[in-house]
């Protein structure tokens, strides 16, 4: 059963380490030169954030301790307003729960390495599929020697949100893809370390929420922060000359300023990204071919969950081929029937996060909510669980992490409403005394 595996950056080469634990021979094409040996490209995020579903994923590899020896526990956001002091807001109830700012390029050669190192695993780079026969199993890939053919038995997808695997499927017409896109770019800049050490909080991811647009920061094991800046579509076009890109930052992002050097530079040579979710079906074929990770439900960014989703969807691959013996036929629809309404739901929590993070972490009326949500959570453990706690320290599905929140909310505010009918029955019997 020869299994090719396309694309070899986060999610395929951990894919290509649970498959090579089977013992199943494994080609493992990416489209890039080994990237062990390059640099990151200009304006692509260097960090990523993992929790508890990513870490799941690497302790079953043995790989956890290698990846979190360079992490850096993140245990809440430090909200940096136009003016004021700085205001941090734990991730837990007891605060000391963290996520991780991890190096994208560290991690992705961890997996790599492991990968490459497994029995029975061959990784081909500069390897660009451009033909798939998704029902024989047979592909086509430019390299810089020319096109190259190649067969597998099956043929799994994990290139990334504009993946070739998933257009060639488009192409011949046995998926359908919906991609929504937010009305929002992104733009990297960075903040350099003062001294040898980190200019700002390392053990926080810093945001600034500018109501209609924000910025966030997470720290790298270099001392450095790699900063995000998420601003409505056309505003990277509207501000184009370097005394106004500094006018504009000093009025809007006071304290960064100064932290920043390069931040002239990096804004006008840094590319804008685009943010979309992309919706999939189905993400499988004759039962031989497959997309995992973002090629097949790619999210937006904002819950810091695209590549612990991603990893998940691994786990789960593991699993359903386990419960079905082995047999692929069987377990890509099981994988996509147990995974679709998870990644669904995520997609959906993560575009809320956006809207929390933007508009609502300044309110005193959030933190006063925050507050409270912790507060229940110490008083009731177990029983009432915030639903980024569950999204980010368990690996409750996405599904019912929503259902659960979704109840929890209701049995608050039928208490609030009894609270409130308590009160004024109170009140009245006071009146006419």
């Amino acid at each position: 059963m020869r299994v090719a595996i396309v694309g070899a950056g986060l999610t395929g080469s951990l894919l290509a380490c649970f498959l090579a634990r089977r013992g199943l021979p494994v080609t493992l094409y990416e489209r890039r030169p080994d990237p062990r040996a390059g640099q990151a490209e200009r304006g692509r995020s260097i960090n990523l954030a993992i929790s508890e579903r990513g870490l799941d994923a690497l302790r079953r590899i043995g790989l956890v301790d290698q990846v979190m020896a360079d992490a850096l526990p993140m245990k809440g956001r430090m909200i940096h307003p136009v003016s004021g002091p700085l205001d941090f807001q734990a991730y837990s109830a007891s605060g000391d729960r963290a996520i991780n700012s991890i190096s994208r390029g560290a991690l992705n050669n961890a997996l790599l390495s492991a990968a490459a190192d497994a029995p029975g695993v061959t990784v081909e780079f500069e390897h660009r599929l451009v033909e798939l026969d998704s029902q024989a199993g047979r592909m086509v890939f430019a390299t810089p020697a020319g096109k190259v053919s190649a067969a597998a038995d099956v043929v799994l997808g994990a290139d990334g949100a504009g993946s070739a695997v998933r257009e060639q499927l488009l192409a011949e017409g046995i998926v359908a893809e919906d991609v929504d896109f937010l009305d929002y770019g992104y733009k990297e800049l960075s903040i350099p370390a003062v001294s040898g050490d980190f200019a700002l909080d390392a053990g926080a991811l810093h945001i600034w929420p500018r109501g209609t647009s924000m910025m966030i920061a997470l720290p790298n094991p270099d001392r450095s922060f790699t900063c995000t800046l998420f601003w409505p579509a056309g505003s990277f076009d509207a501000l184009t000359d370097p005394s106004g890109i500094e006018a504009h930052f000093r009025e809007n992002y006071p304290d960064l300023l100064p932290l920043a050097p390069d931040l002239v530079d990096d804004y006008l040579h840094n590319p804008v990204g685009v943010l979309g979710t992309v919706h999939t079906l189905p993400w499988q074929a004759h039962g031989r071919t497959a997309l995992l990770g973002d090629a097949a439900h790619a999210i937006v960014p904002f819950y810091g969950q695209g590549a612990n989703c991603a990893f998940e969807d691994v786990v789960e691959l593991d699993r359903c081929l386990d419960d079905t013996g082995g047999s692929w036929a069987r377990a890509l629809p099981l994988f996509e029937a147990r995974r679709r309404e998870n990644t669904e739901a995520i997609a959906d929590m993560a575009l809320d996060n956006f809207v929390e993070m933007r508009d609502k972490v300044s309110s005193p009326v959030f933190r006063l909510t925050k507050r409270v949500e912790h507060a229940l959570e110490r008083l009731l453990p177990g029983t009432y669980v915030s639903r980024y706690e569950l999204v980010s320290f368990s690996t409750t599905p996405y599904a019912e992490v929503q259902q659960r929140v979704r109840r929890q909310h209701q049995v608050l505010g039928l208490g609030a409403v009894a609270a409130a009918g308590v009160l004024m029955g109170l009140l009245r019997r006071r009146g006419r005394r």
